[in-house]
């Protein structure tokens, strides 16, 4: 199996990191459906099975693997894991890839704003927090004598897409409807692993509350390359700065500022690991008029120069 490149050989900037367009490259179909749905070993046929870093604008992807073994980036976290397993990429992530040649699975594609529909029907935002963010599990199917809820689970959640499969290539009257359905019931199985819920048990929140924490987000989303301060994002919000951020602490246990932060954070990483850009290039990129404030920025945030955690992460990849 080869490695993982540390790095895409041409220099670019996050605009250059390519996005991929499956329904302009490889089915037309996604296009017009909020679901999409394919196997595999048939996208590997088409892009191979060594991908580059890229990402897909305005869909959720999951990959699942059901025979094989996948060497993986999702952001600036590498991981390298036995089928079966699933890997998340939300909206915009930066994540490259190499499945082994035996690599057997599925692939499920879907259009942002399906599920924000779904976080927003769901008033505990346990959900948001928990599929938000790119993540990578294995999937236990071995049941534990002590207790069967992680086998549960991912059982649970493999046959929600062998049936996401049939439906895609069968699927008579009601065949969006049933991929809708089969989706939701996907991503909430997803949020169910036990390895990922990380969310304490009986935290009740008001829906109002996250529903303007899911603005926020998608606000930072918008705004963060212009360094918008938190009282602008209050306003834009009407509320104070201190109602934002009591929000945040109580929805995410994070402050407001905190997770501005950690979105101009992030996107440094994925320039610093995914391109051979220049810092200086990067710091303009995310909207810092002085290189050397985004280093102190950066080493701030990471106790690490920026060219310095470049170095680290190709050295670990290497």
């Amino acid at each position: 199996m080869q490695k993982l490149p540390p790095s895409p050989a041409s220099p670019a900037l996050c605009t250059a990191i390519p996005n991929i367009d499956l329904g302009r490259t490889f089915d037309l179909r996604y296009e017009d459906e909020e679901v999409h749905f394919e196997s595999l070993s048939r996208l590997a046929d088409f892009f191979g099975r060594n991908m580059s870093a890229h990402r897909h604008d305005r869909v959720f992807q999951v990959h699942v693997l059901t025979q094989g073994e996948v060497r993986l980036y999702l952001d600036d976290r590498f991981y390298h894991l036995r089928a079966p397993l699933l890997f998340l990429t939300p909206p915009a992530v930066t994540h490259a890839f190499i499945i082994s040649d035996d690599a057997e699975g599925h692939v499920l594609s879907v259009r942002q704003q399906l599920i924000w529909r779904l976080f927003k029907s769901d008033p505990s935002g346990i959900l948001e927090r928990t599929l938000a963010s790119p993540l990578c599990a294995a999937l236990d199917v071995v049941p534990d004598p002590a207790s069967d809820a992680s086998a549960f689970e991912s059982v649970q959640l493999l046959n929600y897409f062998s049936l996401l499969a049939d439906e895609f290539a069968h699927g008579g009257l009601g065949r969006a409807l049933n991929l809708v359905a089969l989706t939701r019931l996907a991503f909430v199985s997803m949020a169910r692993l036990p390895s990922l819920a990380s969310i304490e048990e009986g935290k009740h929140l008001r829906q109002v509350d996250v529903e303007i924490f899911q603005k926020f987000n998608q606000m930072i989303e918008t705004c963060f390359r212009q360094h918008w301060t938190l009282v602008q994002y209050a306003d834009a919000l009407s509320l104070t700065e201190t109602r934002l951020n009591d929000i945040c602490r109580r929805v995410a246990n994070l402050s407001s500022k905190r997770l501005v932060h950690d979105r101009v954070l992030q996107e440094a990483k994925r320039q610093l690991m995914f391109s051979a850009a220049p810092i200086s290039e990067i710091a303009f990129d995310l909207g810092f008029k002085d290189v050397s404030y985004f280093s102190r920025f950066f080493r701030q945030q990471t106790a690490t120069a920026p060219g310095e955690w470049r170095d680290q992460a190709r050295t670990r990849s290497a």
